[in-house]
């Protein structure tokens, strides 16, 4: 996949079958857009190819906006490079940008510097300033333009829509079934380990504190049972997002902190990627450290027994 993110002089040399958008999540949506866009391409003779931004357009629009991703800018390459797509135009959106309005978008980016020949839009697409552009913009300056246009219907999961904010609803809402059904992957998280407060390990159960990344969406505060990977080596483990209320009741600072089954080496500085799997149980203040222990050893239980 080769990734293109300088406009100013760019002018592609090969004909593309496009789609724009976010593809914040790459999830079964995305995914019907881009196994379309790839048919088209080879059908066609084309090259596929997906327009996105990075960061999100809202972090110009308000730099205050703490907007939480589904993928990390890494994550979303990888899926990217999964599906097979050909080229990413991964642009900076900035005050040019913003002020294009959807006749101008088409003419100035999608025609005259990335010589599109085929569109495909998602269902609910807009683009352009104040959204002016849309699928009944595209079909109308089609023949003009010289290029045909497609808008593919929704992808549903239980009679819903699949899409990003539905996505990031189910992760907020500590519904990891629901949220991996609609993106067609384990929800994945990665970070360096960094040091705690050790206090786990003071009571049989020392974990790893990821360090994560400041805009990567995470679940509700509570405990999961996740696959743990380092290496290339699959672990099980219980996570935990959330204050320590029990051994820490002053504290504020969110953790996410992960038990892994079966291990006991020192990865301190080192990368590690969970996936999350289920939801165990909200973030509880025990009366005592006895009867944390003692929901440890459920969710412990819980965990092995999990159908990895």
């Amino acid at each position: 996949m080769k990734i293109i993110s300088d406009f100013k002089d760019y002018h592609a040399k090969t004909s593309l079958a496009l789609s724009l958008g976010m593809f914040d999540g790459v999830h079964l949506g995305h995914l019907s857009i881009i196994n379309t866009l790839n048919e088209i391409a080879d059908k066609e003779n084309l090259e596929s190819a997906i327009l996105s931004f990075w960061p999100h357009p809202r972090k110009f629009l308000n730099p205050n906006d703490d907007v939480k991703m589904l993928n990390t800018l890494e994550e979303k390459l990888e899926l990217l490079e999964k599906s097979g797509i050909q080229n990413l135009f991964l642009k900076t959106f900035d005050e040019d940008f913003r002020n294009l309005t959807g006749v101008e978008f088409c003419e100035q980016i999608l025609v005259d510097k990335l010589n599109v020949k085929h569109i495909i839009i998602g269902y609910d697409h807009a683009f352009g300033k104040n959204k002016s552009g849309n699928f009944e913009l595209l079909k109308s300056l089609s023949s003009a333009l010289d290029f045909a246009v497609n808008q593919l219907e929704a992808v549903q999961s239980d009679d819903l829509n699949i899409s990003s904010t539905k996505i990031r609803q189910a992760l907020l809402e500590g519904r990891i079934l629901d949220a991996n059904k609609m993106l067609g992957y384990h929800y994945p998280l990665s970070g360096k380990v960094i040091h705690g407060k050790k206090l786990g390990k003071k009571i049989g159960y020392p974990t790893a504190n990821i360090d994560v990344p400041m805009n990567k969406l995470l679940p509700k505060t509570g405990a999961y049972i996740v696959e743990v990977w380092m290496e290339d080596t699959f672990y099980k483990g219980m996570l935990s997002i959330g204050t320590n209320p029990t051994v820490d009741n002053s504290n504020q600072i969110l953790s996410t902190e992960v038990y892994i089954l079966n291990f006991d080496q020192d990865i301190y500085e080192k990368e590690i990627k969970v996936k999350f799997r289920d939801f165990l149980h909200d973030e509880i203040q025990f009366e005592g450290l006895e009867k944390l222990i003692e929901r440890l050893d459920e969710d412990q239980k819980l965990t092995e027994e999990f159908p990895f």
